[in-house]
């Protein structure tokens, strides 16, 4: 992968708080749900209730769009990310860790909402597979597609 991409796609990861991911519903309807997550590299991570409808249609099907943009005043000033991922529940307790470690640095306020049954709570990872960049400071529309290497 191109490094200035990476480093972009990697930047806008580490600095943007919210991301909208779309799952597929077994009535095969997408389903499209906003959650804060964090992320290593571009490995990305969230949490959700163990019996939302997400984590339901994840457990079905590990295929998910997702999209991030940075917040913007300008039609100039747009850069976002269009996600194709594979979601993935969390179960390796050091990755688990990790991911408790990077939610409270990036949002302390996390701590007043861990369940008292951690089995009430699950994490995913979405490896990325393709990566569309989205920057109007390059143009209308500009776009770079990036393939990830397994």
């Amino acid at each position: 992968m191109n490094p200035d991409l990476l480093a972009k796609i990697t930047e806008i990861l580490r600095t943007t708080n919210d991301l909208t991911v779309a799952t597929v519903r077994p009535d095969g309807y997408p389903q499209a749900t906003t959650v804060s997550y964090v992320s290593d590299g571009l490995k990305i991570y969230f949490g959700t209730g163990a019996a939302a409808p997400k984590a339901r249609n994840i457990a079905q099907c590990g295929k998910v769009s997702i999209t991030v943009n940075r917040p913007y005043e300008t039609w100039e000033q747009i850069q976002g990310l269009s996600i194709g991922g594979i979601a993935e529940r969390v179960t390796d307790p050091a990755e688990l860790g990790l991911v408790g470690r990077l939610m409270l640095e990036k949002f302390p306020q996390v701590a007043g909402y861990v369940p008292s049954d951690a089995s009430e709570m699950t994490i995913f990872r979405v490896t990325p597979q393709v990566i569309s960049l989205l920057d109007y400071s390059k143009g209308f529309g500009h776009t770079d597609l990036v393939e990830v290497a397994a």
